[in-house]
């Protein structure tokens, strides 16, 4: 009995964890990825720059405007990710300790023949065998 709570644990554990490694990678890449489009966008102003001879406004402002663009980019996509993946991480967590807690409480009244009630079935108080029930 043990055995298989612990696999049907283990079953809806894994389940609740699938998607968050994808969500996580998002989370850890995007900056990476605006960091590559400012260093492309920083090398296209220094390629005008070298282009025109001269380092005026026009020539550099595009090209930085859009690497600032690409930086806000890769910013605006991770920090909604690393927040959602900290929350769902968090509720996994949460939702793992009630499973826990629950199929500890089912096995005691399982292997128990009734004997041992779960904590909150009875106000915390275990019942003795023969006792009767509280009614709800």
């Amino acid at each position: 009995m043990q055995g298989s709570l612990s696999r049907s644990q283990g079953a809806i554990n894994s389940k609740l964890g699938a998607g968050l490694s994808v969500l996580a990678t998002v989370g850890s890449t995007s900056p990476f990825v605006g960091l590559f489009g400012t260093v492309i966008g920083i090398y296209r102003a220094l390629i005008r720059i070298g282009a025109s001879g001269q380092a005026s406004i026009d020539a550099v402002a595009g090209p930085v405007g859009e690497a600032l663009i690409m930086t806000a980019l890769g910013l605006a996509v991770a920090v909604p990710a690393v927040l959602a993946y900290n929350w769902l991480a968090r509720r996994n967590k949460v939702i793992g300790e009630e499973l826990a807690s629950f199929t500890n409480d089912l096995h005691g009244y399982m292997v128990s023949g009734g004997s041992v009630r779960p904590q909150g079935a009875s106000g915390g108080a275990a019942a003795p065998k023969g006792a009767p029930v509280p009614a709800r």
